[in-house]
């Protein structure tokens, strides 16, 4: 299969790399950048360098750009795309990109996939991509009602080949709900963490719990920007219920009331082994 990747980022650049180490597709890249471009041909993560005219020869389209820049692309581009063809999207959300040119690819007669890689890294850019960084992780897939059944089936091989543990089906809605929780959330809570004034004090006082809990407030402002402004809604939901809990466990201490404190703890151990046994 000929493959196009529009956007050699973190996530375009892992993927072409992961694609061309276990598989045995054809990769060609188009990136703003011409460094970009001279590096992945360099490191042979692609097999040649196209324009937006070269779509129609690519049975499938890999879109590693921000949302607004990839319904800006799809829109833009509806003609270019082979007729017959598939374009999947890498954003981390999903409604506002899906919703945003399902229909429109659809009557251009192309198969829109909107897709989410589960897995990042805290660099951005395609010096820090990696050909393992998808390696038993998820890949979630979020049909519509006008997706093509077969193009789903089709990524769904793909991305096993690549080295995804796990396809997993969700509605754009759905995605967007728990991904509030289970990304987007720990990026703001870690965001505001390091904001204290103990920070600079941390030095010989940390180990593994403050890496973990800071590691992803090295983000991308202008992608983590955009997701939370178009993820707004589930996000704040998420927020409000954090705010609440703390608001309890600052209570307690603040009364001294060990045993609500104790019941808070308990109630947070049980449930974290409770999410462990479905994983």
């Amino acid at each position: 299969m000929k493959i196009a990747i529009v956007g050699l980022g973190l996530i375009g650049g892992s993927l072409a790399k992961s694609i061309k180490k276990n598989t045995g597709h054809d990769v060609f890249g188009l990136d703003i950048n011409k460094e970009t471009i001279k590096e992945a041909l360099a490191q042979e993560a692609i097999d040649g360098e196209i324009t937006s005219d070269d779509l129609s020869r690519f049975e499938l389209v890999i879109l590693g750009l921000y949302p607004e820049a990839t319904i800006r692309f799809c829109l833009d581009n509806l003609e270019k795309f082979r007729k017959g063809g598939i374009v999947i999207d890498t954003c981390g959300i999903k409604t506002a990109v899906v919703s945003g040119v399902d229909k429109a690819m659809k009557d251009a007669g192309v198969a829109f996939v909107g897709c989410h890689p589960m897995a990042g890294r805290e660099f951005s850019g395609f010096d820090h991509s990696l050909d393992n960084l998808f390696d038993k992780a998820s890949f979630i897939m979020t049909p519509t009602d006008l997706t093509d059944s077969a193009a789903v089936e089709k990524v769904s091989a793909l991305a096993k080949e690549i080295g995804f543990a796990r396809c997993v089906i969700a509605s754009p809605e759905e995605h967007d709900r728990v991904i509030a929780f289970t990304s987007q959330l720990a990026h703001v809570v870690s965001s505001a963490y390091v904001k204290s004034p103990s920070l600079l004090k941390q030095s010989g006082f940390s180990a593994g719990s403050f890496r973990d809990l800071t590691r992803v407030a090295k983000l991308n402002e202008d992608m983590w920007t955009s997701l939370f402004m178009l993820n707004r809604e589930p996000l704040l939901s998420e927020l409000d219920h954090i705010i609440g809990c703390l608001s309890d466990y600052r209570d307690a201490l603040r009364d001294k009331d060990c045993e609500k404190l104790h019941e808070l703890l308990r109630e947070g151990r049980e449930l974290k082994e409770r999410s462990n046994e479905t994983l």
